[in-house]
């Protein structure tokens, strides 16, 4: 039983203090004036206010609890390196058992694992002392007596430590000798212009109780999209830039990865995946208008009609051997700058169109052979042909012919046809799906076809009795498209319902000029939180299994469906964040979750240095499990909470009232009596010295 005096005025205590003022005040003048009965007049004051502040006795009938022992195990990506895993069970059984063998104490334990950085775009990591502020919710303040966590120290909010009533104490994994290295990305561009170099700068960082005699250079693997692999020796330790050239516009993977030296911790933080658009400073076209006809203005005004292109534009109005007897001078026309455009500056041209255009006189062969190796060389070109394709002064008649995948029979075939796209049309990206939301019948009619044969590439139209009608190729590394018609104008007229005229010609060009989203084989994969949809594009048989690489090395197969002609789908849930590698046949992609080297691998050695704010803050201490299991002492509250070797658990000394009673220190009528009392001998004292 515990038994303790409390104070229930029954007054306000200012009015209380009030009185109590008066009451020393009046007693002190007595004093002063040496009047008669003064100290009783004084006690019997001392009386009142005591009756007025009302003492009571408190009587509480306690049972003592038992003291809570946290333990946090960390369960973290960064603490299934190496050794780490074991040493955790290993301290978990150990600290479970020496505080369950101490008197009066319960043990309560919570395993914290790191969040993804993946479903919103937020960092992950270990978030320590928010799982810390849920356990303690469900603990009463009072009966936590320590916290111990289990981890390498790397967590990742400790400004969100909430205020602890007892010592934190922290179990150190990890060895003294660890060391990794890690690849940094210090800035990057989301974006570059084709053609110039991209400049990235990284760093590769050495933690830890870094080798003597370790190489103060890292080869470093990079790897841009599907071209070949590139190797180069970097400092350690110091900012590089590296300069790269986009190999084509869209999204370019940029892959950067180190080898895992000797030793050295992990590699899930030796690699860094980078997605850069690649974007055409302008794109510049050259499109030579031949014969006038209706469409003649079909190709200028979808080039025009797109900022991003600069258009160069000619049409020959007036040929050599046309003879007017208009003297030259008195024309408002521009020579054709024949050698300035096909010699001089061919190649700063993204796309070279010949529309309904022959050989007049005006460019030589040895341009059009300027022509044929621009091609090769990685150029573009596209010829809309009419009827003078089938004559004699048509391109195929010249040195152009090399790089162009039909043969013409001279025939102009002028029935009615509406366009059609082949099997291979309706999987190729050029011209796929196209033919969606047109009338049951198709497209409009056109009517005129040029008639050809397909030497090469690929006829993804057809037209009259199934001749081509639009081929594509590829030649050396540039491409070739082929229009077998001068009346595409047709459908933006909207004659018989019409067809897609813009985007058939949108595509067509910026197939052409290698734009990735119309490559016609094509593994990639696109990502929301932790579910990936991989898909695989192709021209040809169907797809087999994707074999897919985790971060950790292991692998696992997934199996696509055709969702249309030519395109396979398939849907994964990836297990954890990082950097992912796939493989269908010969085509390879890389995809990342969160980021390539997860928060988790930035600081990967064990270190109380994250915590250090909270240790200091609570009391608690740091014992390394590579040295042994600490002992665990209960020591009194307010004591030091650790020692060497040694973490202390204090009496909290919590307890719950089983009884409680309050009775007043003296009933009312004693206080009456007592007060009456003192003011008689008060009285009489005044009487006796006044018959003096």
């Amino acid at each position: 039983m515990i038994r303790a005096l409390i104070w229930d005025p029954l007054l306000p205590l200012w009015l209380l203090a009030v009185l109590g003022g008066l009451a020393l005040a009046l007693t002190g003048l007595a004093v002063w004036h040496r009047m008669a009965g003064a100290v009783w007049r004084g006690l019997a004051f001392l009386a009142l206010m005591l009756a007025l502040a009302n003492p009571s006795l408190r009587e509480e009938d306690r049972l003592a609890l038992s003291d809570i022992a946290l333990i946090l195990v960390d369960d973290s990506a960064s603490q299934q390196i190496a050794e780490r895993p074991g040493q955790t069970t290993a301290a978990l059984e150990a600290l479970q058992s020496r505080l369950r063998a101490l008197p009066g104490l319960e043990v309560e334990m919570r395993r914290i694992t790191d969040l993804p950085d993946v479903a919103d775009g937020a960092e992950g990591g270990t978030y320590a002392m928010a799982h810390l502020a849920e356990a303690m919710a469900d603990i009463p303040r009072d009966r936590l007596a320590a916290v111990f966590v289990i981890s390498d120290g790397q967590v990742h909010d400790v400004a969100q430590a909430p205020d602890l009533p007892a010592p934190l104490h922290l179990l150190l994994t990890g060895e003294p000798q660890d060391w990794d290295r890690r690849l940094v990305i210090k800035t990057a561009p989301p974006f570059a212009v084709m053609g110039e170099p991209v400049k990235i700068v990284l760093r590769i960082e050495d933690q830890g109780a870094v080798p003597a005699g370790l190489s103060p250079e890292a080869p470093l693997t990079v790897r841009l999209g599907a071209e070949p692999p590139m190797v180069m020796q970097l400092p350690v330790g110091e900012d590089v830039e590296l300069a790269l050239t986009l190999p084509h516009a869209g999204i370019n993977v940029l892959q950067l990865s180190l080898a895992m030296a000797d030793g050295e911790l992990t590699d899930r933080n030796n690699a860094a995946v980078l997605r850069i658009n690649g974007v055409r400073d302008r794109l510049r076209v050259l499109l030579v208008s031949g014969e006038p006809h209706a469409g003649e203005r079909v190709w200028r005004n979808l080039l025009k009609s797109d900022a991003s292109v600069d258009l160069v534009h000619f049409t020959i109005l007036r040929p050599p051997e046309k003879q007017d007897g208009v003297p030259v001078s008195e024309l408002s026309l521009i020579a054709f700058p024949v050698r300035e455009l096909f010699v001089d500056k061919i190649r700063e041209f993204d796309l070279i169109i010949f529309d309904r255009y022959r050989r007049r006189g005006i460019m030589p062969m040895s341009y059009l052979e300027n022509v044929r190796d621009y091609v090769r060389e990685g150029g573009a070109v596209l010829i809309s042909a009419g009827p003078e394709f089938g004559t004699a002064d048509s391109l195929w008649r010249s040195p152009l012919a090399e790089v162009l995948p039909v043969e013409p029979s001279s025939r102009v075939l002028s029935d009615g046809f509406r366009p059609a796209l082949t099997d291979l049309g309706r999987r190729h990206p050029v011209t796929m799906g196209l033919d969606e939301g047109y009338q049951p019948e198709g497209w409009g009619r056109w009517f005129r076809q040029i008639d050809l044969r397909a030497t090469g590439g690929q006829v993804v139209m057809e037209g009259l009795e199934g001749r081509p009608l639009l081929v594509l190729d590829r030649v050396g590394e540039g491409r070739v498209g082929m229009l077998a018609s001068d009346q595409i104008w047709l459908w933006g007229r909207g004659f018989e319902g019409g067809g897609p005229q813009l985007e058939l010609l949108r595509r067509l060009a910026h197939w052409t000029m290698k734009e990735p989203e119309l490559e016609e084989e094509t593994l990639t994969a696109t990502s929301r939180g932790l579910s990936v949809t991989i898909e695989r594009h192709t021209l040809g048989a169907p797809p087999g299994m994707v074999e897919i690489t985790k971060p950790d090395g292991s692998t696992e197969s997934l199996t696509l469906s055709e969702v249309s002609p030519g395109l396979w789908r398939g849907l994964w849930e990836a297990p954890e964040i990082g950097l992912y590698q796939m493989r269908e046949g010969d085509h390879r992609g890389v995809f990342a979750l969160g980021h390539a080297a997860p928060r988790e691998f930035v600081g990967t050695i064990a270190s109380e240095a994250p915590l250090q704010p909270v240790l200091k803050a609570s009391g608690g201490g740091v014992q390394r499990l590579s040295g042994g299991h600490p002992e665990i002492r209960r020591i009194s509250e307010g004591r030091a909470a650790f020692g060497r070797g040694w973490l202390g658990v204090p009496e909290r000394g919590a307890f719950a009232v089983q009884d409680l009673r309050i009775r007043p220190a003296l009933p009312p009528l004693a206080w009456a009596a007592l007060i009456a009392a003192l003011i008689l001998l008060a009285w009489m004292r005044e009487g006796r010295l006044g018959r003096r």
